[in-house]
């Protein structure tokens, strides 16, 4: 069990693996209130960066679950290099329920571990306290995708795949739980995160010639910045939203 070399690729070196800036990152954690001794569950943790960054600047603890031994392995050296006293571990997050109740359970950008929100939310549910704080970072249309074209360049197969904001918010409450907090990217978020993917993907190609995936990602390479200037970076927006049950 082990995610695919492609996402390897593309991710290169970035530390935050959704269209996230490392101040937004710290923002979301201040004005969440956290405190020393919070416990967060991080469910698709990636590299770590979230619950390593915010035990050093919080004094939260927690533990990270994810499929990809590189970055398990990668989110543990995160801990050590900045001293903090977090755990990570490899697994699958669909499955994955903490032994503790944390104080706050986690889905940044992986929704598709439940098939969609709801699904997710159930999943993470079962390792957050009563009265606890989940975090939901998920998609949503910044403009209504006017053709499937639009709709199959953001990476959805379907227009009612996602919602726009109001609906996605609201679909929130329809679930039972209060929105209480958001940190939405912008366009520059967007952009720092997609075209660090093409670089990335780049450098491979260079060094790597004789690889089985070299067409693929060149192929890759040969078409996403259209793409993203053209659909996704107008029509695609992201946040994270923090959510308490009612």
């Amino acid at each position: 069990m082990d995610l695919p070399r492609q996402f390897l690729i593309r991710e290169g070196d970035l530390r935050i693996l959704n269209p996230f800036s490392p101040a937004k990152l710290a923002d979301l954690g201040r004005v969440l209130k956290l405190t020393p001794g919070t416990t967060l569950v991080d469910f698709c943790s990636g590299r770590g960066e979230m619950l390593c960054t915010w035990a050093r600047d919080y004094g939260i603890t927690g533990v990270g679950v994810d499929i990809s031994t590189t970055w398990v392995s990668e989110a543990t050296q995160r801990a050590t290099e900045l001293g903090v006293s977090v755990e990570f571990r490899h697994g699958d997050a669909a499955t994955f329920v903490s032994p503790d109740k944390s104080d706050i359970a986690a889905c940044i950008g992986a929704t598709w571990i439940g098939d969609g929100i709801e699904g997710t939310i159930k999943i993470i549910q079962r390792s957050l306290k009563p009265g606890g704080m989940l975090l939901i970072g998920e998609p949503y249309w910044r403009l209504d995708p006017p053709d499937q074209e639009t709709v199959t360049a953001c990476h959805m197969a379907a227009k009612d795949d996602l919602r726009d904001l109001p609906g996605l918010v609201a679909h929130f409450g329809d679930l039972g739980y209060d929105v209480v907090e958001m940190m939405l990217s912008n366009q520059d978020d967007w952009d720092r995160y997609e075209a660090a993917h093409w670089l990335n993907i780049r450098r491979w190609l260079d060094a790597n010639p004789t690889d089985p995936l070299h067409a693929e990602m060149r192929a890759e390479l040969d078409t996403a910045p259209v793409s993203h200037v053209r659909y996704q970076r107008d029509y695609l927006g992201w946040g994270v939203f923090a959510l308490i049950e009612r």
